[in-house]
């Protein structure tokens, strides 16, 4: 016996409200916003301190510094990349 379709959409639209309220709230007031995995305002603040630390760090030639910008720009590049949920494994089926 075939499910009815709106069974099926209020499902969806429970999902989308679980996994992200505040793209499910804008759309609804009819203004959308990017989803989450489109937003990439801290990763580029991030990729911004380490790029900081790190010139900082070659200045100075304090390794710590140089190290610590290495690791948060390479933690800044996974945030930015828009397919690394596709690359690991998890679906949103």
């Amino acid at each position: 016996m075939p499910v009815p379709d709106d069974h099926q959409l209020s499902e969806i639209a429970s999902r989308l409200h679980r996994e992200d309220p505040h793209f499910a709230r804008a759309l609804a007031d009819g203004r959308p916003r990017r989803p989450r995995e489109y937003r990439y305002g801290r990763a580029w603040l991030l990729l911004a301190a380490a790029l900081c630390a790190l010139a900082t760090g070659l200045v100075l030639a304090h390794g710590l510094l140089i190290a610590a910008g290495l690791v948060f720009a390479g933690v800044a590049g996974e945030l930015l990349d828009p397919h690394r949920y596709e690359r690991d494994g998890v679906s949103d089926a």
